[in-house]
């Protein structure tokens, strides 16, 4: 929620007084119902969704036996739900609209607190005090447990008080952590079930069977929803010109993706580039197929990884430590990264530096001639 200008002050109060009117109201209110079923909150985006997909079933044996297990996503990333097993039962938040809508926070609130889960699990390590804790206070489950938060100098203070809301908190390490070692060690403390972290692979049986080309093919994903994270459209045109003649080029993206980066069609008029906007469940069968992924750190990069592609991520140097490059205990061998270390890497994409030509500096500072050798190197490198 913004909290610029009188206007924004005065619906961040309204915001407020809503929800400790709705918070009093749910402590003088009985629930008929007892309280089944398991909630496990997980708000990230498209590319955590895609590395939740792998800790999920760990998280799942909190459940009892038929009991209903309910996975809560922000809306944007329930674009991702293919990847989850079917007895999942899915919900989704739209986390703009409950920043925004008064009516609409009140809907959700209430729908929760009506549900009556009796375990309600916050997975996320970061979490907004007043959107993701306004869901888990919403459903006054008798269980709760949740990672002790991530500093956040802005709502430290508020994040102490919301302590309250959790039955059960876990000292999950420190701020830098691989998130899905992260997420192992909390499932590990919650059942008791001890393990390695687990491979950032899908089980073969859980995916389509690859589709059949009809020409060896690269998959390039040039686009990011954060455009200072996309690198240089000339080392784009540099990677198909190394291809050997054989090859067709796919760019993938949504379709506006091409709206908002015009300058790209320009790729589109060599007769070996085509340009697919698929869903992320339909290009599926096309990533596996694929000979390489070349991918800008997005949540392509992450689901070719998963899908098990031969997968190059071109990173910035925001989320070492944390994300990108994978930690080597999870790590699959048809997962490679580039990125440019830089001495304030793991900023988790709160840059300090002037943007560079348009771009982060990390990431501005990748060298198109080591992308290219890389991208040779991959090519002839025999299938894992």
């Amino acid at each position: 929620m913004s909290e610029r200008g009188p206007s924004a002050i005065f619906m961040l109060k309204l915001f407020h007084l809503l929800d400790f009117h709705q918070g009093l109201r749910r402590r003088f209110r009985t629930r008929p119902s007892t309280p089944s079923g398991v909630l496990l909150m997980s708000c990230g985006g498209l590319g955590d969704t895609v590395l939740f997909a792998y800790v999920l079933p760990r998280f799942l044996e909190m459940a009892h036996d038929g009991e209903t297990v309910t996975l809560l996503l922000r809306g944007d990333a329930r674009k991702m739900e293919f990847l989850f097993p079917p007895e999942i039962t899915v919900r989704d938040v739209d986390f703009r609209r409950l920043a925004k809508d008064l009516f609409y926070r009140r809907r959700i609130c209430e729908a929760l607190f009506q549900t009556h889960y009796r375990l309600l699990v916050a997975t996320d390590f970061l979490r907004h005090p007043y959107l993701d804790e306004v869901l888990a206070a919403a459903c006054g489950a008798p269980e709760s447990a949740a990672m002790e938060p991530r500093p956040w100098r802005k709502y430290d203070s508020t994040l102490r008080r919301n302590r309250r809301l959790y039955s059960r908190l876990f000292d999950s390490g420190p701020a830098h952590l691989d998130k899905v070692v992260r997420w192992s060690r909390f499932a590990e403390w919650l059942t008791g079930t001890t393990g390695p972290p687990p491979l950032a692979r899908l089980a073969e049986t859980h995916l389509p069977p690859p589709a059949r080309l009809n020409a060896p093919a690269v998959v390039i994903q040039p686009f990011s929803a954060v455009k200072r994270k996309q690198i240089p459209l000339s080392i784009h045109q540099r990677i198909i010109d190394s291809l050997p003649a054989a090859y067709r080029v796919i760019l993938t993206g949504a379709a506006q993706d091409l709206d908002r980066n015009p300058e790209y069609r320009i790729l589109l008029e060599n007769p070996r580039v085509a340009f697919d906007s698929s869903t992320f469940e339909k290009v599926v069968p096309l990533l596996r197929a694929a000979d390489l992924v070349v991918s800008v750190d997005t949540a392509l990069m992450h689901l070719g990884i998963a899908v098990g592609a031969k997968t190059l991520g071109l990173a910035s140097a925001a989320f070492v430590g944390e994300i990108v490059p994978y930690d080597a205990a999870i790590s699959p061998e048809n997962a490679h990264f580039l990125y440019h270390s830089m001495s304030c890497e793991g900023c988790l994409g709160a840059c300090v530096l002037p943007p560079e030509m348009g771009m982060f500096p990390c990431v501005a500072r990748l060298e198109g001639d080591e992308i290219i050798n890389k991208v040779k190197e991959l090519l002839e490198r025999p299938a894992g």
